[in-house]
Order: structure tokens, then C-alpha cells, then sequence
């Protein structure tokens, strides 16, 4: 399974970025062998608007089956719904943390967005 954790950086030991589509990066991890690969986001970071989106097309495109963040608007949270891509929030820590609060059903699965759109 790929799971796409947002990130204020490039690895594991990174912080969860507590937004989905203006995250500064996605560290896409392999949740069985525990291989990552950080995916630069910047190119949302400043968008006007469309962010989230642009992000869970992003998302979308690599595979992924399962995204870990800490807030999700309601944009991007249908356009991961619509890819078939479940969504988990309340991830907090490291990335390697909210992997692991994931692997021990610590995180909820997402039914609805959590914040309001162009949440900073």
C-alpha cells in the first residue's frame, strides 16, 4: 500500500504539515517495506486557489491508496474521494509518527472534510 503523509520536509523524521493541499511536501511511503520518496508540493504552496485539487490530482497520480494529514478542505477531499484514495486526519509527529498511528488504527478514516476551504 502507498500512503502519502503531508510534510513540512523530505523525510521521516519531518513534522506532519497539518494541511493537505498547501503541504510543502508529500513523503509517499511503502507501508509494507517502508521505502519512502518525498514529492516537492511547492508549486501550491502560493496558489490563489485550487490547491487542494491540484494537490490530490498530484496525489492521485502516484499511486497512492491512502493519504495521512492533519486537516483536509472540502475540494480535496472530494477530488481524493473521487480518485478512490482514503483519507486519514488528525496525523500529528513525524512522518515516520503518523505512519506508525496509522499501522495501530490510531487514526480515523475521514468521512467528510475537516476544516473550511483555503485553510492556512
Amino acid at each position: 500500500m502507498r500512503i502519502a503523509v503531508t510534510s513540512t520536509g523530505p523525510d521521516m523524521t519531518s513534522e506532519v504539515d497539518p494541511r493537505f493541499g498547501r503541504a510543502t511536501y508529500f513523503v509517499v511511503v511503502d507501508g509494507e517495506t517502508g521505502e519512502f520518496t518525498p514529492q516537492d508540493n511547492g508549486q501550491n504552496l502560493n496558489a490563489a486557489q485550487g490547491a487542494g485539487i491540484q494537490a490530490a490530482q498530484n496525489v492521485a497520480a502516484l499511486g497512492v491508496e491512502t493519504v495521512l494529514t492533519g486537516n483536509v478542505g472540502p475540494k480535496a477531499f472530494a477530488a481524493l474521494q473521487a480518485g478512490g484514495i482514503e483519507v486519514y486526519t488528525g496525523a500529528s509527529g513525524s512522518v515516520k509518527d503518523a505512519i506508525e498511528q496509522f499501522q495501530a488504527g490510531r487514526l480515523e478514516r475521514a468521512s467528510q472534510s475537516n476544516v473550511e476551504g483555503h485553510w492556512m
